[in-house]
């Protein structure tokens, strides 16, 4: 019950007041299943893409976080190919630093933060975190392709 009070809360609150760039709402009727857009920020090689994203809220959400991925495929070393996010946020503590007082919109501001500043230490793709922190005008440029590619409308 505490799950789909708290979900029904923050799915208004976010149609009422989204973050700039964000847009979330639920998937074919399941409170467990949602979907956001991102788009990409201004000065980032994913400017004005639109990146959609699956959430997936835990019977156990607050006190557990959502599993959230990139449905768009994206370039960028925190980011696999099959959409997962390295980000610890999303997890549960002692690895992870996600806590109940967390919610979707903070996930979703964070991982725009992360597309915009991405962790090259803390990589899910090796050879994208090598290529970003050697040849950041060649990441750039692959960025930006993939970003044409996936996710522009």
């Amino acid at each position: 019950m505490q799950r789909a009070s708290r979900l029904k809360r923050e799915l208004s609150l976010l149609s009422a007041e989204p973050p700039p760039g964000i847009s979330c709402w639920q998937a074919a009727n399941r409170l467990d299943e949602l979907r956001a857009q991102l788009v990409g920020a201004a000065g980032t090689p994913y400017e004005k893409g639109i990146f959609d994203l699956e959430i997936l809220v835990p019977e156990r959400y607050p006190f557990e976080p959502p599993k959230i991925r990139f449905l768009t495929p994206i370039y960028h070393p925190n980011i696999d190919s099959a959409g997962r996010i390295c980000l610890d946020v999303l997890k549960l503590p002692p690895k992870g630093a996600w806590t109940p007082s967390l919610n979707i919109s903070t996930l979703l501001t964070s991982i725009q933060l992360l597309m915009a500043e991405p962790n090259p230490d803390d990589p899910l793709m090796a050879s994208i975190s090598s290529e970003y922190k050697y040849k950041k005008e060649l990441f750039l440029l692959n960025a930006r392709e993939w970003t044409a590619k996936y996710a522009s409308q």
